[in-house]
């Protein structure tokens, strides 16, 4: 079963909190997307401030910022189960994995929709818990699925299947009723899926993307 993940990108405190609650008990995990300013021309709120709300659930971070490695221990904070951190602004990679994994957090690299595979470091794979491949440009919420990222998606499942890598691939960005199923068939296991899945009834949208992921338009 792919796995569906309500995705929050906010700069407003009240809002988060507002999205996490509507989110207990409807799934066991959440992804928060974080953008500095610099990665990307938006701001949002900091990791830090979970430290303060009260949740069950499992956080898994999107940092979408300048040296990732330096907002571990404010994710930390912030409840993380997951950091993932985009390579594109990362000087050390084997450094930021290497520091997530010994804090006893699930770690793992997203890659900007223009970004190549073969920008992971090869050596690096087998350490992954995830691989998140932007399906969109980084940095804001509401944008069209582009169909450029199957590909990659593809890619990076022959990679894991050739060399029996563990980690888990997941597709955030644009991802609709009409795309998900495409997804999961070239080998996502996740979807991480913002504004579209709160609107009207969470549980019921979850369903409706489960369903669709699962309808068998493809092959």
């Amino acid at each position: 079963m792919i796995e569906i993940i309500p995705s929050i990108l906010t700069d407003n405190a009240d809002e988060l909190r507002d999205l996490i609650s509507r989110c207990e008990g409807v799934v066991d995990r959440i992804s928060i997307d974080i953008i500095d300013g610099k990665f990307a021309n938006n701001k949002t709120v900091d990791p830090s401030i979970l430290e303060e709300i009260e949740t069950n659930l499992k956080i898994d971070y999107q940092l979408m910022v300048i040296e990732p490695i330096n907002w571990i221990e404010r994710c930390l904070r912030g409840q993380a189960d997951t950091i993932i951190g985009h390579v594109e602004r990362m000087e050390d990679q084997d450094d930021f994995v290497e520091s997530v994994l010994g804090e006893g957090v699930y770690v793992g690299l997203g890659l900007d929709l223009p970004t190549p595979i073969s920008q992971i470091n090869s050596s690096i794979f087998g350490k992954l818990d995830t691989v998140l491949l932007m399906s969109v440009p980084a940095g804001f919420g509401g944008q069209d699925f582009d169909r450029k990222v199957l590909d990659k998606i593809k890619k990076l499942d022959e990679i894991r299947s050739e060399s029996d890598f563990s980690f888990k691939i997941q597709d955030d960005g644009g991802v609709s009723l009409e795309t998900v199923d495409e997804a999961h068939f070239f080998g996502v296991d996740e979807v991480s899926i913002g504004r579209r899945i709160f609107k009207g009834d969470l549980k019921q949208n979850l369903e409706k993307f489960q369903h669709a992921a699962h309808n068998l338009k493809f092959p």
